[in-house]
Protein backbone atom coordinates (compact mmCIF):
# COMPACT_ATOMS: atom_id res chain seq x y z
CA UNK A 1 0.00 0.00 0.00
CA UNK A 2 2.92 2.20 0.77
CA UNK A 3 4.57 1.31 -2.43
CA UNK A 4 1.32 2.44 -4.44
CA UNK A 5 0.71 5.80 -2.47
CA UNK A 6 4.47 6.88 -3.03
CA UNK A 7 4.05 6.15 -6.83
CA UNK A 8 0.68 7.82 -6.82
CA UNK A 9 2.04 11.30 -5.14
CA UNK A 10 4.95 11.06 -7.83
CA UNK A 11 2.85 10.37 -10.93
CA UNK A 12 0.77 13.06 -9.99
CA UNK A 13 3.86 15.06 -9.42
CA UNK A 14 5.10 14.64 -12.65
CA UNK A 15 1.81 15.27 -14.56
CA UNK A 16 1.31 18.56 -12.45
CA UNK A 17 5.02 19.24 -13.27
CA UNK A 18 4.06 18.97 -17.21
CA UNK A 19 1.00 20.54 -17.33
CA UNK A 20 0.95 23.65 -19.97
CA UNK A 21 1.49 27.40 -17.79
CA UNK A 22 0.67 30.60 -18.94
CA UNK A 23 2.81 33.12 -18.58
CA UNK A 24 2.18 37.27 -19.30
CA UNK A 25 5.21 38.57 -20.67
CA UNK A 26 5.79 42.74 -20.05
CA UNK A 27 8.45 44.12 -22.54
CA UNK A 28 7.79 41.14 -24.64
CA UNK A 29 8.47 43.05 -27.62
CA UNK A 30 12.28 43.99 -26.39
CA UNK A 31 15.09 41.70 -27.20
CA UNK A 32 15.47 39.92 -23.90
CA UNK A 33 11.57 39.51 -23.79
CA UNK A 34 11.72 37.75 -27.48
CA UNK A 35 14.24 35.59 -25.82
CA UNK A 36 12.19 35.04 -23.02
CA UNK A 37 8.92 34.49 -24.98
CA UNK A 38 11.30 31.91 -27.51
CA UNK A 39 11.89 29.70 -24.28
CA UNK A 40 8.49 29.15 -22.71
CA UNK A 41 7.22 28.63 -26.37
CA UNK A 42 9.82 25.35 -27.05
CA UNK A 43 9.21 23.90 -23.91
CA UNK A 44 5.61 23.87 -24.77
CA UNK A 45 4.09 26.64 -22.60
CA UNK A 46 2.23 29.39 -23.57
CA UNK A 47 3.51 33.08 -24.04
CA UNK A 48 1.35 36.14 -23.77
CA UNK A 49 2.59 39.08 -24.87
CA UNK A 50 1.20 41.63 -22.29
CA UNK A 51 -0.66 44.51 -24.27
CA UNK A 52 -1.08 46.80 -21.01
CA UNK A 53 1.93 49.47 -19.95
CA UNK A 54 3.42 49.15 -17.01
CA UNK A 55 2.10 52.46 -15.31
CA UNK A 56 -1.51 52.00 -16.27
CA UNK A 57 -3.38 50.42 -13.31
CA UNK A 58 -6.78 48.94 -14.61
CA UNK A 59 -5.51 48.25 -18.04
CA UNK A 60 -3.38 45.27 -16.25
CA UNK A 61 -5.50 44.48 -14.09
CA UNK A 62 -8.45 43.81 -17.02
CA UNK A 63 -5.34 42.03 -18.85
CA UNK A 64 -4.73 39.51 -16.09
CA UNK A 65 -8.05 38.27 -15.46
CA UNK A 66 -9.04 38.27 -19.17
CA UNK A 67 -5.84 36.12 -19.36
CA UNK A 68 -5.70 34.39 -16.10
CA UNK A 69 -1.45 33.88 -16.35
CA UNK A 70 -0.13 31.40 -13.80
CA UNK A 71 2.99 33.29 -13.41
CA UNK A 72 4.37 37.20 -15.17
CA UNK A 73 7.60 37.66 -16.36
CA UNK A 74 8.66 41.66 -16.38
CA UNK A 75 11.61 42.75 -18.93
CA UNK A 76 10.18 45.84 -19.70
CA UNK A 77 12.53 48.84 -18.67
CA UNK A 78 13.93 51.90 -19.70
CA UNK A 79 17.65 51.82 -19.84
CA UNK A 80 18.08 54.92 -22.57
CA UNK A 81 18.65 55.93 -26.12
CA UNK A 82 21.28 55.59 -26.99
CA UNK A 83 22.42 54.77 -23.42
CA UNK A 84 21.77 55.84 -19.91
CA UNK A 85 22.71 59.38 -20.36
CA UNK A 86 18.94 60.10 -21.77
CA UNK A 87 17.71 59.29 -18.48
CA UNK A 88 19.40 61.95 -17.00
CA UNK A 89 17.42 64.32 -18.90
CA UNK A 90 14.01 62.44 -18.76
CA UNK A 91 13.91 61.60 -15.18
CA UNK A 92 10.11 61.57 -15.25
CA UNK A 93 9.84 59.13 -17.91
CA UNK A 94 12.64 56.79 -16.25
CA UNK A 95 10.86 57.12 -13.08
CA UNK A 96 7.02 56.13 -14.37
CA UNK A 97 8.54 52.83 -15.60
CA UNK A 98 11.10 51.27 -13.83
CA UNK A 99 9.94 52.60 -10.10
CA UNK A 100 6.26 53.44 -10.39
CA UNK A 101 4.81 51.00 -13.21
CA UNK A 102 7.10 47.81 -11.64
CA UNK A 103 5.93 48.42 -8.14
CA UNK A 104 2.49 48.34 -9.62
CA UNK A 105 2.65 45.00 -11.58
CA UNK A 106 4.19 44.16 -8.38
CA UNK A 107 1.57 45.21 -6.58
CA UNK A 108 -1.06 43.66 -8.50
CA UNK A 109 1.03 40.89 -8.85
CA UNK A 110 0.71 40.41 -5.14
CA UNK A 111 -3.27 40.88 -5.18
CA UNK A 112 -3.63 38.05 -7.64
CA UNK A 113 -1.20 35.63 -5.91
CA UNK A 114 0.83 35.43 -8.77
CA UNK A 115 4.61 34.56 -9.05
CA UNK A 116 6.48 37.66 -10.62
CA UNK A 117 9.84 37.64 -11.82
CA UNK A 118 11.23 41.00 -12.53
CA UNK A 119 14.73 41.40 -14.93
CA UNK A 120 16.59 44.50 -13.56
CA UNK A 121 20.01 45.44 -13.33
CA UNK A 122 23.51 44.61 -11.51
CA UNK A 123 24.90 48.30 -12.30
CA UNK A 124 24.14 49.16 -9.47
CA UNK A 125 27.52 48.58 -7.62
CA UNK A 126 31.10 49.78 -8.41
CA UNK A 127 34.84 48.73 -7.28
CA UNK A 128 35.61 49.85 -3.52
CA UNK A 129 38.14 48.52 -1.16
CA UNK A 130 36.52 45.48 0.29
CA UNK A 131 36.03 44.76 -3.47
CA UNK A 132 39.06 45.76 -5.44
CA UNK A 133 39.45 45.95 -9.32
CA UNK A 134 40.60 42.47 -10.60
CA UNK A 135 40.11 40.76 -6.84
CA UNK A 136 37.71 38.24 -8.04
CA UNK A 137 35.73 39.39 -4.57
CA UNK A 138 32.12 39.89 -6.34
CA UNK A 139 29.28 41.70 -4.13
CA UNK A 140 27.01 39.52 -3.01
CA UNK A 141 22.86 39.75 -2.61
CA UNK A 142 23.28 40.84 0.60
CA UNK A 143 25.64 43.74 0.52
CA UNK A 144 24.65 47.48 -0.32
CA UNK A 145 24.17 48.86 -3.73
CA UNK A 146 26.97 51.60 -3.21
CA UNK A 147 26.86 52.75 -7.09
CA UNK A 148 24.03 55.97 -7.62
CA UNK A 149 26.12 57.80 -9.93
CA UNK A 150 24.05 57.72 -12.73
CA UNK A 151 20.07 58.54 -12.53
CA UNK A 152 19.59 54.88 -14.31
CA UNK A 153 21.17 53.38 -11.79
CA UNK A 154 20.30 55.69 -8.72
CA UNK A 155 15.81 54.72 -9.77
CA UNK A 156 16.99 50.34 -10.16
CA UNK A 157 18.20 51.26 -6.37
CA UNK A 158 15.24 52.41 -5.34
CA UNK A 159 12.72 50.36 -7.11
CA UNK A 160 15.08 46.97 -5.48
CA UNK A 161 14.70 48.30 -1.80
CA UNK A 162 10.89 48.40 -2.45
CA UNK A 163 9.65 45.37 -4.49
CA UNK A 164 11.56 42.86 -2.31
CA UNK A 165 9.21 43.84 0.63
CA UNK A 166 6.80 42.40 -1.42
CA UNK A 167 6.98 38.33 -1.12
CA UNK A 168 5.76 36.98 -4.63
CA UNK A 169 8.39 38.52 -6.38
CA UNK A 170 12.04 37.11 -8.23
CA UNK A 171 14.52 39.89 -9.03
CA UNK A 172 16.91 39.09 -11.09
CA UNK A 173 20.04 41.63 -11.80
CA UNK A 174 21.24 41.20 -15.44
CA UNK A 175 24.72 43.04 -15.92
CA UNK A 176 25.88 43.46 -19.89
CA UNK A 177 23.61 41.12 -21.39
CA UNK A 178 25.25 39.30 -24.74
CA UNK A 179 24.34 36.30 -26.85
CA UNK A 180 25.22 35.16 -30.36
CA UNK A 181 23.65 37.88 -31.88
CA UNK A 182 26.39 40.22 -31.99
CA UNK A 183 24.51 43.11 -33.09
CA UNK A 184 22.86 43.46 -30.02
CA UNK A 185 24.10 43.34 -26.25
CA UNK A 186 26.98 44.27 -24.90
CA UNK A 187 29.68 42.67 -27.51
CA UNK A 188 27.34 44.43 -30.10
CA UNK A 189 28.11 47.81 -28.73
CA UNK A 190 31.72 47.63 -28.00
CA UNK A 191 32.84 46.08 -31.17
CA UNK A 192 31.60 49.19 -32.44
CA UNK A 193 33.89 52.11 -30.04
CA UNK A 194 37.23 53.23 -31.02
CA UNK A 195 38.03 53.12 -27.83
CA UNK A 196 37.47 51.30 -24.93
CA UNK A 197 37.84 51.17 -20.92
CA UNK A 198 40.16 47.94 -20.15
CA UNK A 199 38.20 46.91 -16.39
CA UNK A 200 36.68 43.95 -15.46
CA UNK A 201 33.08 43.08 -15.24
CA UNK A 202 30.73 40.40 -14.63
CA UNK A 203 28.27 39.47 -17.32
CA UNK A 204 25.50 37.92 -18.22
CA UNK A 205 25.51 35.51 -21.44
CA UNK A 206 21.28 34.98 -22.33
CA UNK A 207 21.76 31.89 -24.10
CA UNK A 208 23.02 31.07 -20.52
CA UNK A 209 21.19 32.37 -17.98
CA UNK A 210 17.55 33.02 -19.80
CA UNK A 211 16.72 29.44 -19.49
CA UNK A 212 17.06 29.50 -15.94
CA UNK A 213 14.99 32.56 -15.43
CA UNK A 214 12.03 30.74 -16.71
CA UNK A 215 12.76 27.89 -14.54
CA UNK A 216 13.07 29.74 -11.58
CA UNK A 217 9.91 31.08 -12.52
CA UNK A 218 8.44 27.52 -12.86
CA UNK A 219 9.56 26.84 -9.65
CA UNK A 220 8.33 30.30 -7.77
CA UNK A 221 11.68 30.73 -6.77
CA UNK A 222 11.79 34.14 -4.85
CA UNK A 223 14.34 37.13 -3.85
CA UNK A 224 17.25 38.87 -5.31
CA UNK A 225 19.72 36.83 -7.36
CA UNK A 226 22.79 38.25 -9.11
CA UNK A 227 21.71 37.10 -13.00
CA UNK A 228 25.70 36.87 -14.15
CA UNK A 229 27.83 34.05 -15.00
CA UNK A 230 30.98 33.46 -12.64
CA UNK A 231 33.85 35.48 -13.02
CA UNK A 232 34.73 39.29 -14.85
CA UNK A 233 36.01 39.97 -18.03
CA UNK A 234 37.68 43.25 -19.48
CA UNK A 235 36.63 44.76 -22.77
CA UNK A 236 39.79 44.52 -24.56
CA UNK A 237 39.62 41.05 -23.18
CA UNK A 238 36.68 40.30 -25.01
CA UNK A 239 37.95 41.91 -27.69
CA UNK A 240 41.14 39.87 -28.01
CA UNK A 241 38.76 36.89 -28.21
CA UNK A 242 36.72 38.48 -31.01
CA UNK A 243 39.64 39.22 -33.26
CA UNK A 244 41.16 35.79 -32.49
CA UNK A 245 37.83 33.77 -33.19
CA UNK A 246 36.19 36.15 -35.80
CA UNK A 247 37.60 39.33 -36.76
CA UNK A 248 41.17 39.59 -36.96
CA UNK A 249 41.79 42.91 -38.29
CA UNK A 250 39.66 44.70 -35.32
CA UNK A 251 41.51 47.43 -33.88
CA UNK A 252 40.34 49.24 -30.89
CA UNK A 253 42.40 51.52 -28.56
CA UNK A 254 41.88 51.98 -24.62
CA UNK A 255 41.57 54.87 -22.56
CA UNK A 256 41.23 55.99 -19.48
CA UNK A 257 38.53 56.68 -16.95
CA UNK A 258 38.72 60.31 -17.13
CA UNK A 259 39.22 60.62 -20.56
CA UNK A 260 35.94 58.34 -20.85
CA UNK A 261 34.05 60.82 -18.33
CA UNK A 262 34.81 63.66 -20.93
CA UNK A 263 32.11 62.03 -23.56
CA UNK A 264 29.63 60.54 -21.04
CA UNK A 265 27.32 62.59 -19.24
CA UNK A 266 27.24 59.95 -16.07
CA UNK A 267 29.96 57.79 -14.49
CA UNK A 268 29.08 53.99 -15.51
CA UNK A 269 28.89 51.32 -12.64
CA UNK A 270 32.05 48.68 -13.39
CA UNK A 271 32.27 45.89 -10.52
CA UNK A 272 32.33 41.76 -10.19
CA UNK A 273 28.83 40.41 -8.95
CA UNK A 274 29.57 36.98 -6.87
CA UNK A 275 27.22 34.14 -8.56
CA UNK A 276 27.54 32.02 -6.13
CA UNK A 277 23.98 32.07 -4.77
CA UNK A 278 22.59 31.20 -8.55
CA UNK A 279 25.61 28.51 -8.59
CA UNK A 280 23.83 26.89 -5.86
CA UNK A 281 20.48 26.16 -7.93
CA UNK A 282 22.91 25.91 -11.66
CA UNK A 283 26.31 24.79 -10.96
CA UNK A 284 26.89 23.88 -14.43
CA UNK A 285 26.62 27.85 -15.54
CA UNK A 286 29.57 28.08 -17.34
CA UNK A 287 32.46 30.91 -16.53
CA UNK A 288 32.46 33.85 -18.56
CA UNK A 289 35.54 33.04 -20.58
CA UNK A 290 34.18 30.00 -21.15
CA UNK A 291 30.84 31.10 -22.13
CA UNK A 292 31.92 33.54 -24.56
CA UNK A 293 34.55 31.61 -26.45
CA UNK A 294 31.46 29.34 -27.02
CA UNK A 295 29.71 31.62 -28.50
CA UNK A 296 32.22 32.98 -30.66
CA UNK A 297 33.12 29.46 -32.03
CA UNK A 298 29.06 28.86 -32.53
CA UNK A 299 29.04 32.41 -34.76
CA UNK A 300 31.89 31.38 -36.63
CA UNK A 301 31.42 27.41 -37.57
CA UNK A 302 27.65 28.34 -38.16
CA UNK A 303 28.56 30.86 -40.38
CA UNK A 304 26.14 33.92 -38.21
CA UNK A 305 29.32 36.59 -38.84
Amino acid sequence: MKKITIFCLFFFAHVAASEVKNFLIFGARGWIGQKIVGIITQQGHNAICAQSRLENRQDIINEIEKTKPHYIINSAGITGTPNVDWCETHKAETLRTNVIGTLNLADICYMYNIHLTNISTGCIYEYDEKHPLGSGIGFTEEEAPNFDASFYSKTKIKLEELLLEYPNVLNLRVKMPLSTELNKGFIGKIIHYKKIINVPNSLCVLDDLLPCAVDMTLREIKGNYNFVNPGAMSHSEILDLYKKYLAPDHTYESFSFEEQNKVITTRRSNAELSASKLLKLYPDVPHIKDSIINIFQKIKNNQLF
